[in-house]
């Protein structure tokens, strides 16, 4: 049986971003994170094991957003390696991240950015 494991609407201050007093003041930041896996093992014992932790999914989530990168691409792609490497149950990582009250010189709720990825 496969399903997905997910974090929405977790919150972070950051500083990414490419203009210096983006990367001095920082922003405020949401991640929406989504693990396909297969969790028959975990539904049948009624174990973590054989599944997606989500702890661990948080804080490989934490760790790369305390990191400031100029893109969130980079950022991105760093969460999605890591969960890759980390999670060997994880199949499938989607991943969003989204800036809220981007510097755009206009009004706007939130930038975003996605990821989907495959385990290969």
């Amino acid at each position: 049986m496969t399903g997905r494991v997910a974090l929405e609407g977790l919150e972070f201050h950051a500083f990414h971003g490419v203009y210096p007093h983006e990367r001095n003041s920082g922003n405020w930041f949401e991640v929406d994170i989504a693990v396909e896996t297969d969790f028959s093992e975990a539904a049948a014992n009624d174990e973590l094991a054989g599944t997606v932790n989500y702890e661990t999914l948080f804080a490989i989530v934490k760790t790369e957003m305390e990191e400031p990168s100029k893109l969130l691409e980079t950022v991105a792609e760093k969460i999605v390696k890591d969960v890759l490497e980390q999670l060997p149950a994880a199949m499938t990582v989607e991943l969003k991240i989204s800036k809220i009250n981007p510097p755009i010189g206009g009004k706007c709720r939130k930038a975003s950015i996605s990821i989907l990825k495959r385990r290969s």
